[in-house]
């Protein structure tokens, strides 16, 4: 059977996502954890696959993969839910045999960008720009064959007495996207770029211009989404809680 597992993870703790030779990374913890409890041998014949492979830095409160095994899902619940403090397996489905997790309904990520000097109105309407379907070739690092052009459903802005927080909703997002928007979100808000600037850069997108990248850090994958729920362990939402004040403690 194919079973999918939701995970949260603190990625200041990781040498990033994917697997490599002699690094603690999410995704050779997550295999280790797995191997170990007898629920994955092989990689590739259980033929696991991630939703998102978020950058070095980058943490997450609801990350998805998914894998064959001979293990019904309550059994492999069991022997996952207790896991290491900086990984942290807390839902179970089981799902179809080609499911792939990459083919989301929606994700869901959050960016605390501290409020020192930023003015609320102006980083409001930035974010605004960038919401519907726009060719983020200048907003994105583009990996070859990768079309350019997405669709973000919604930016959402909130606030508490350090942070403005941008909830960034669409389908899909390109590599680095969501730090690149909000570098040029950052600048628009402390006074150093202006709007016109921005709409330049999303109108011509043959006109290279770079208005860097945000640090890693403050970003977490909060949410992948499909047309189905999990099955959560009891006091998840505490624990996730818990996990993302300990994460923003430290930015």
């Amino acid at each position: 059977m194919r079973i999918a597992l939701k995970f949260a993870y603190n990625g200041k703790q990781f040498s990033g996502y994917a697997r490599q030779p002699g690094q603690r990374t999410v995704e050779q913890t997550l295999l280790g954890l797995l191997a170990d409890q007898g629920i994955v041998v092989d990689p590739c014949l259980s033929c696991f696959r991630t939703a998102s492979r978020t950058d070095r830095g980058v943490s997450a409160l609801g990350n998805v993969c998914a894998f064959h095994t001979t293990l019904c899902k309550e059994e492999v619940f069991s022997r996952v839910t207790q896991s290491e403090p900086d990984l942290f397996v807390y839902g179970v489905k089981e799902v179809d045999v080609g499911f792939y997790p990459r083919h989301a309904k929606q994700r869901q990520y959050r960016y605390y960008l501290r409020k020192t000097s930023l003015d609320i109105d102006t980083v409001l309407c930035a974010a605004a720009l960038f919401t519907g379907e726009h060719n983020f070739q200048n907003f994105a690092r583009i990996e070859p064959l990768k079309n350019p052009i997405r669709s973000i459903d919604a930016i959402v802005l909130s606030e508490n007495d350090e942070f403005f927080i941008l909830d960034f909703y669409a389908q899909t997002f390109l590599w680095n996207q969501i730090r690149r928007i909000v570098s040029a979100v950052k600048k628009a808000g402390d006074g150093s770029l202006s709007m016109d600037a921005i709409r330049e850069a999303l109108s011509h997108p043959e006109r290279k211009v770079d208005f860097q990248v945000a640090p890693p850090d403050p970003l977490l994958l909060v949410d992948v989404m499909y047309d189905f729920t999990f099955e959560y362990v009891i006091g998840f939402e505490k624990k996730l809680q818990e996990f993302e004040t300990g994460i923003i403690s430290c930015l």
